[in-house]
């Protein structure tokens, strides 16, 4: 395995879902994922896409971080004050799930809408974590081509969804 294109072809992705699961850029999970794939390299089976594999590798040790003693110890460090807020604020009451419901489904509606094209870029470069070079190459179009699509479908997803903005 060619570990520098592994980590050139999936950076974007693992700090994504760093990102999403412990609401923070972390580069020592970053790090600890990239020594994680390091050493179970010989373990990886090919039944799967190695992207899958990673983004696994991602998830866990993400969730790992979470159920530490460091990270839990951190977390109480905060003042009571500021714990308490955290609390009130990661709770949302019933008015405010289905706000948040009715937003998702517009902007799903607004992706939809998209000519196939945009669509197609802003799925696999926002929501699939493609980078754009990825994108290009499963394409098979130049990368200015894919810049463009993404640039001309976020103003067309802005002109659909500023009323939420």
């Amino acid at each position: 395995m060619d570990f520098n294109k592994i980590i050139n072809d999936n950076k974007n992705n693992i700090k994504n879902i760093i990102r999403l699961i412990t609401r923070e850029d972390n580069e020592d999970i970053e790090q600890e994922v990239y020594l994680k794939i390091w050493k179970k390299s010989d373990n990886y089976e090919e039944k799967g896409s190695l992207k899958s594999w990673i983004s696994m590798i991602t998830k866990n040790t993400s969730l790992d971080y979470l159920k530490s003693k460091y990270y839990k110890t951190s977390v109480k460090s905060d003042s009571d004050e500021n714990t308490l807020n955290d609390i009130k604020d990661r709770k949302l009451s019933p008015e405010d799930n289905i706000i948040n419901l009715e937003r998702k489904r517009q902007i799903i509606n607004a992706i939809d809408s998209l000519k196939p094209k945009f669509k197609q870029v802003i799925i696999m470069t926002e929501i699939d974590g493609y980078s754009y070079e990825e994108c290009a190459q499963k394409l098979k179009c130049p990368i200015g081509t894919v810049k463009s699509r993404i640039f001309n479908a976020k103003k067309e997803l802005a002109e659909k969804l500023q009323h939420l903005l």
